[in-house]
């Protein structure tokens, strides 16, 4: 009984204490000052073109095009928020001719925004992998950038050996984005 007893007098003194506690006030304001700054990098296009495919009926095409849809631009969340791009490109060209490759970033009304060209040297036997220097895409030029629906591959082949059906080799491009984002 004297434990009983002893028992309940402690709850008694020590139980309001278990529902008394510190706290301080809570500034939710601080969601205003909030600022987050993802990077987010993504494959852009590729391509991998075999060297008889310059041909057509045995004859040579000198100039080759392919156009591919591009509706990155088309989330309004994305566009708001980008703030810088930076377009990387490779090329690798095991065929002995030289090539030039232009990118156009086209409008919805086909017009051509922005054009970037890659020179890709002739193969000679060693590695012809050509890492080309980043487009920089801020400001007026992300705005053009932001406009685009479209991207044309255009693709020249410099004068050199012929090519025919049975002609070796190939012309690779690999290229990559870093779209670098601000949320307020």
């Amino acid at each position: 009984m004297k434990l009983f007893f002893k028992n309940k007098i402690f709850l008694f003194l020590f139980l309001p204490f278990v529902f008394i506690s510190c706290s301080s006030d809570l500034d939710f304001d601080q969601v205003d000052d909030l600022k987050l700054e993802p990077v987010f990098v993504a494959n852009v296009a590729h391509f991998d073109v075999p060297a008889n495919e310059f041909t057509d009926d045995g004859q040579e095409q000198l100039i080759a095009f392919d156009e591919k849809e591009f509706d990155v631009f088309k989330k309004k969340f994305f566009t708001d928020n980008l703030v810088k791009l930076e377009l990387d490109c490779e090329t690798e060209n095991t065929i002995a001719r030289a090539f030039t490759i232009d990118l156009l970033l086209l409008n919805e009304n086909g017009n051509v925004l922005e054009t970037v060209t890659l020179e890709t040297p002739a193969y000679s036997g060693n590695a012809n992998v050509i890492k080309h220097s980043t487009e920089l895409f801020e400001g007026q030029r992300l705005d053009l950038l932001k406009q685009t629906v479209k991207i044309r591959f255009v693709v020249k082949m410099g004068a050199g050996v012929p090519l025919d059906e049975n002609s070796a080799g190939s012309l690779k491009l690999r290229s990559g984005a870093t779209a670098y984002l601000v949320i307020e």
